[in-house]
């Protein structure tokens, strides 16, 4: 592949990435006008998103599955076209079970298809010695990409109204892009060649077993949950600013949207760490960080006099996010994960690790109706912190058995 070509391959990766989960994922931007918009109680816009992660649980083996077996080009092209035309019928507002509907069918049009396909084809984008990079690089383009999108989102949703009309405007806008996206990934990506040949169409239940066996595959997915779990507090940073600090819907969603341009800054420099300082070494890091950080949440009270110090936290909490979602795949490599295993291993990962996808928003949902205020997010992220010194032991144990592994190649 000539330079030029690979950069636009990772560009039209990163892009693909970002655009596939703004529908899904529009409370992190628009957690209130979603709510209004489908008059929605906290619990029920987490059972939403529960039903999402559900649906994204089982399938996440299928897209692993997939990845190793159909062309990446052809999965990441469907993914979009569905997920877009899934958009529009979101955009007419429609009742509660219908808005079910389409996110138990968004967790297979995104993750079944795109996911696999995405991670691996990334894996397949450098040599073993750059995967840090690699991964890093991908996450630096998906956070530039709804960095700049979530940005420009959030401002015409504001300039049409702010309103219940003006956030079904939105959902259009998003749902066009993926089709125009679909078309620019069915004409930049190259057709790729899948690993398995004449058994390509049986179901790789051998593979499963091997990949189920490797403890280092467990502790890879504990650690993708617990970072996941860190991921899903910051999803509600803008509601906490709005209803514990007392600051306006949209300028709560400008400092969701703000929070984002860190993401391919810290995403990019996470992974050229990583190749140098060890990968393991630099997800230890971030746990600490967000230990600090969530704890630090789970202590504010809140009101306008605290301001401040609740928005550098959020710059604090987000550089360990998304410092930790540019190289936590990366430990395939470090864990000796074969290449040709790549896609059952991030299925099995992330079919695991991606479960707070259901229980995170239910959790929030429930705690924010029972408690409210201040206390419901103090608890909330009281057991995120809780959640992430787990993933800091998960991390010392790959150190433990593949750091010295690792030092030597």
């Amino acid at each position: 592949m000539k330079i030029a070509s690979k950069w636009i391959v990772m560009a039209v990766l990163g892009l693909s990435g970002t655009v596939i989960f703004t529908l899904p994922f529009l409370r992190e931007f628009f957690y209130e006008p979603l709510r209004q918009s489908l008059h929605l109680s906290n619990t029920q816009s987490g059972l939403l998103m529960a039903t999402y992660g559900a649906a994204s649980l089982v399938a996440y083996p299928i897209g692993g599955w997939l990845a190793d077996r159909v062309s990446s080009r052809l999965l990441i092209a469907l993914s979009l076209v569905t997920t877009g035309l899934l958009g529009f019928i979101l955009a007419t507002l429609p009742s509660f079970q219908i808005a079910l509907l389409i996110h138990a069918i968004w967790g297979f049009s995104t993750v079944g298809m795109m996911w696999g396909a995405m991670m691996k084809a990334t894996r397949d984008w450098a040599s073993a010695d750059q995967q840090g990079q690699a991964f890093g690089l991908l996450e630096a383009g998906r956070g530039l990409s709804e960095a700049a999108l979530a940005s420009l989102m959030v401002a015409a949703f504001a300039w049409l109204g702010g309103d219940i009309p003006a956030f079904s405007k939105v959902i259009i806008i998003y749902s066009t892009i993926h089709l125009a996206l679909a078309y620019v990934v069915w004409r930049t990506l190259e057709p790729d060649r899948p690993q398995r040949d004449d058994d390509s169409t049986k179901f790789g239940i051998a593979d499963l077993f091997l990949v189920l066996k490797k403890p280092s595959v467990w502790l890879i997915a504990i650690v993708v949950l617990t970072s996941y779990s860190a991921y899903w507090g910051a999803f509600y940073f803008t509601p906490y600013a709005s209803e514990v600090f007392g600051m306006s819907v949209v300028a709560a969603g400008f400092i969701a949207a703000g929070k984002v341009w860190l993401k391919p800054i810290f995403a990019a420099a996470a992974g050229f760490a990583a190749d140098r300082i060890g990968i393991w070494q630099t997800v230890t890091i971030g746990f600490v960080v967000l230990m600090v950080s969530f704890a630090g949440f789970a202590m504010l009270s809140g009101g306008a006099s605290l301001v401040g110090l609740m928005i550098v936290n959020i710059v604090i909490a987000s550089i360990a996010i998304f410092a930790h979602r540019g190289i936590y795949f990366a430990l395939l490599e470090e864990c000796r994960i074969s290449p040709k295993l790549t896609g059952s291993a991030v299925g099995v990962i992330s079919m695991i690790g991606y479960t707070p996808d259901i229980f995170m928003p239910l959790l929030g949902g429930v705690l924010l109706d029972d408690h409210g205020g201040a206390r419901g997010y103090q608890i909330y992220f009281g057991i995120i912190s809780g959640l992430c010194l787990l993933g800091l032991l998960a991390t010392w144990q790959i150190g433990r058995i593949h750091g010295r592994a690792a030092l030597s190649r």
